[in-house]
């Protein structure tokens, strides 16, 4: 049973990778700047406020994702685009996601990622970032000294948002996600 589990992980990772590899580059880029513009519409319809700030952040990216948990181990992926509001420069992106732990589900969701600073937003594009969970729930938009509802501080100088499309997932783990700049569409 086991392992029919994890043939069935492995199998569906496959598949959406070769769906993804099938395209061409700029069909790539073109659906990877759909997806994104449709994570902030979905991000502004569900917190307004965070228009403004991700408009005055120094930087910000949004990533589609779609992950598997099956009993010990699980793995997401995603693409998705980052966008520097001082430079107009546009990085496309890969992620991958590890997990170790107990849990079991399928899930798309969109994580939009807000860098404030230039070194978080070089550490962020070239995959040296860190992330670690926290509890804070909140993010100081330096400018009014208000608060973005449902935020999260991931690492230095980076906040995030996560919004599930589909899916359900229970699971108490420990991730290891790796964002990093694809190098075939930049």
């Amino acid at each position: 049973m086991k392992k029919s589990f994890v043939a069935l992980t492995v199998l569906l990772c496959m598949v959406t990778t070769s769906t993804v590899l099938a395209a061409s580059a700029a069909e790539q880029r073109a659906q990877i700047d759909e997806l994104h513009e449709k994570t902030l519409q979905k991000l502004y319809a569900k917190y307004p406020h965070a228009q403004r700030v991700i408009n005055e952040c120094y930087a910000y990216a949004t990533l589609s994702n779609s992950g598997v948990k099956v009993l010990f181990v699980g793995s997401s992926h995603g693409r998705g685009e980052a966008i520097n509001n001082q430079t107009g420069e546009k990085v496309y992106l890969h992620m991958e996601e590890l997990s170790a732990g107990l849990g079991i589900g399928a899930e798309e969701y969109n994580l939009i990622f807000l860098i404030n600073t230039r070194e978080a937003w070089d550490n962020f594009i070239s995959g040296e970032t860190r992330f670690g969970a926290s509890a804070e729930a909140s993010l100081d938009d330096g400018v009014n000294g208000g608060t973005i509802e449902g935020a999260e501080y991931v690492a230095p100088g980076v906040w995030a948002f996560q919004m599930t499309t589909k899916g359900l997932a229970l699971e108490a783990t420990l991730n290891g996600i790796k964002i990093y700049a694809d190098k075939k569409l930049n």
